[in-house]
């Protein structure tokens, strides 16, 4: 018998998940060498930014930034109890989730910026932008990977597909 589900992410954060995973690939593999491409993908990249910061404000329950922000202290407390395999399950994002949701907006931003200055006249052939442009676009992919760990040790520990859950939307309710 499947346990039963309630619906926690909404389509619209799926969408913009999904859709921000591969135009964050797609830029980051097409920075150097196909340039038109990759400004496209950073402008659809950007509006992701702005339509989730305003999600985060206005969204449903779960994708409310005050449904998965916590204190910084909330955040370390649950990472020690995770790699101890006793953190507490969450309907929503855990703490760590939403610390990582948070960072991850803050680079992709910086990167969106970054890439923006560099196509005004005024930025275009200035070094440090293009630096911090860069180095936020490898900063991003260390945190994705971050991400990418957390999910799976959090699929483990509570013995749960969120990979599937933010396809379907549903996870478990117990």
């Amino acid at each position: 018998m499947q346990p039963a589900t309630v619906r926690v992410w909404d389509p619209l954060v799926r969408i913009f998940h999904w859709s921000l995973a591969i135009l964050f690939f797609f830029a980051f593999l097409t920075g150097d060498e196909w340039d038109k491409p990759h400004e496209i993908a950073g402008y659809i990249v950007g509006g992701l930014v702005v339509f989730r910061i305003l999600w985060g404000l206005v969204g449903s329950r779960h994708a409310r930034f005050s449904d998965f922000v916590y204190r910084p202290s909330t955040v370390i407390a649950f990472l020690k109890d995770s790699l101890r395999f006793r953190a507490g399950r969450y309907l929503g994002h855990n703490p760590a989730g939403g610390a990582m949701v948070i960072a991850l907006l803050l680079a992709i931003a910086v990167i969106c910026v970054t890439g923006y200055m560099m196509t005004l006249d005024a930025w275009w052939g200035v070094e440090w932008v293009e630096e911090v442009h860069e180095a936020a676009a490898n900063t991003t992919l260390v945190l994705v990977g971050l991400h990418l760990l957390g999910v799976m040790l959090a699929s483990f520990e509570h013995r749960e597909n969120l990979v599937r859950a933010m396809f379907t939307g549903r996870k478990r309710t117990d």
